[in-house]
């Protein structure tokens, strides 16, 4: 496909040539062909040509659940791949959080080739044990072999602390990564959100910060032993994004991420029992928000993500205490992260993620293949249900005013617009 994207201004810090002048893209046969202040449009071209069109490299989301297989009426690969090109990603690290999980080589295989020729890419994680029931390791060598790009027992924590001192040591072999989920159940108990003055005033069970950050003080300590890589998935308070930059200042392999609507949100919005702010790790508190949004700025935090998680309506039309944790995130993922963040911070943690993961990342230059995502930073809207592309509608953002307005794709010789 040729495709003339007209007028657009790049956004691309790392290319003092080409950030923030308006240019012409010309892009043949799924590779930027040229880019010049003016092309003339040629033939068998398709134009874009949209109002205040911005340009940058494809977007990363290293947290995204589907359903497929198993819950396709949540979300199938197919509506969901679609859902995230329109809403500007290009690369995603997929969740095994399905029926049956992905524990073997050949469900690696499987979500492989159902996410083939789509404009977005699928790169899916494997579970750490066996059905993520924390017993046995799971097949790592083979998934790996397969195309699995980390281990996860998605939101499970690793309770069985020689279980994953033994996984970091054998994933070695194969430069492996392994997640840990931040999490002490025993610390935890039957709290459901964050422990606090809100949690108080609502009667409603509380996890406290010290759950995470005691779980991720034993997983830095493992890690300090074994050596590995480790990558601790959605930390939610201020003395988790301490323990991780301590970490790191001695030389640790750790990664982590945050959830986008712990960044945004607090527990304060509890205080109506909607099920749609109920997620894991909780929304924590105001302190908690400012010092995940310092890690980010700082790159103690390595990655922001959306945490998308689509769930059938009656998992969360129910009492608060019983509905499901999770929230969709694609669709408002930019412009919730561009009302918090000025643009080109909020291009830049969109784009960064892919290394951790040894993924291709494109450079924006003549030559290349083009991996773009196309925008409107200004256009300033509530997000309603109309926004979304999802099967499930399970969105806490529903109702707010968010800044940025996503056009659309070009990956993988592929132009998908919303």
């Amino acid at each position: 496909m040729n495709i003339l994207i007209k007028s657009a201004k790049i956004i691309h810090a790392q290319n003092k040539g080409l950030h923030l002048k308006k240019r012409d893209i010309l892009i043949k046969n799924g590779n930027i062909g040229k880019i010049a202040v003016k092309i003339d449009l040629p033939r068998n071209t398709k134009l874009v040509e949209l109002k205040n069109l911005h340009v940058s490299l494809g977007w990363f989301d290293s947290s995204v659940s589907f359903g497929e297989p198993g819950y396709e009426e949540r979300e199938t690969i197919l509506n969901g791949l679609t859902t995230a090109a329109k809403s500007g990603f290009t690369d995603l690290i997929l969740n095994p959080n399905t029926y049956p999980l992905a524990d073997s080589s050949s469900d690696i295989v499987f979500l492989k080739n159902a996410a083939k020729g789509h404009a977005t890419n699928l790169n899916p994680l494997g579970t750490l044990t066996r059905n993520s029931e924390g017993i046995d390791l799971a097949e790592l060598y083979d998934m790996g072999n397969a195309g699995a790009i980390g281990f996860y027992d998605f939101k499970s924590p690793i309770e069985n602390s020689n279980l994953l001192k033994i996984a970091l040591q054998y994933v070695q072999n194969f430069n492996g990564l392994v997640y840990s989920q931040p999490l002490d159940t025993n610390i935890a108990g039957k709290g459901i959100v964050n422990e606090g003055t809100v949690s108080t005033q609502l009667g409603l069970k509380g996890i406290p910060a010290l759950a995470e950050e005691l779980q991720i003080v034993r997983d830095l300590f493992i890690l300090e032993y074994t050596g590995g890589k480790l990558h601790i998935p959605t930390i939610s308070t201020s003395n988790s994004v301490k323990l991780i930059a301590d970490a790191k200042k001695k030389g640790l392999d750790v990664s982590c991420s945050v959830a986008l609507h712990n960044l945004y949100f607090t527990d304060e919005v509890l205080k109506e029992f909607d099920t749609r702010y109920k997620v894991m790790p909780p929304l924590r508190t105001k302190e908690d928000a400012k010092s995940l949004i310092k890690g980010l700025n700082d790159g103690t935090i390595d990655f922001v993500t959306t945490d998308h998680i689509p769930l059938n309506v009656e998992l969360k039309r129910v009492e608060f205490d019983n509905a499901a944790y999770g929230s969709i995130g694609l669709e408002s993922a930019f412009g919730l992260l561009h009302q918090i963040f000025d643009l080109q911070q909020t291009i830049s943690l969109l784009t960064k993620g892919r290394e951790r993961y040894n993924l291709e990342s494109v450079d924006l230059a003549t030559g290349n293949k083009a991996c773009l995502t196309l925008f409107n930073p200004d256009f300033e809207y509530s997000f309603e249900k109309k926004h979304i592309l999802s099967t499930s509608k399970n969105s806490m953002v529903l109702g707010e005013t968010v800044k940025g307005k996503v056009y659309g794709t070009v990956n993988n010789d592929q132009l998908i617009l919303a």
